[in-house]
């Protein structure tokens, strides 16, 4: 159980940043190259290249090459599994139309 834990662990310190957890809920809809990350998160393609590669050595996306190109796909089934809730929960049509409650402050 300690093992999983640590598993579970490293799996959301990875999904923790934005642009990573961003880049991969553009990854659920099917794989991308970098430039088009890079256009939709509006960053530049060698930051969008380091977060793939962090990506990468944690084992979540796999890159496969074609002529120039290097296509980005999500590699972990936990990982995808866990981004189609968070995108159910937070990013579909009918949740962005709702706002969302903030907790409040009882300090």
């Amino acid at each position: 159980m300690h093992k999983a834990a640590g598993q579970a662990g490293e799996l959301l310190k990875s999904l923790a940043n934005p642009h990573r957890l961003m880049i991969l809920c553009q990854l659920l809809e099917g794989e991308r190259p970098v430039g088009e990350l890079a256009a939709f998160l509006d960053l530049r393609s060698s930051t969008v290249s380091q977060h793939l590669a962090l990506l990468r050595r944690d084992g979540l996306v796999t890159a496969r090459r074609e002529a120039q190109t290097i296509y980005y796909d999500i590699a972990s089934h936990p990982a995808r599994r866990i981004l189609e809730v968070l995108f159910e929960l937070f990013c579909a049509p009918e949740v962005l139309c709702q706002a969302v409650p903030v907790p409040a402050n009882d300090d």
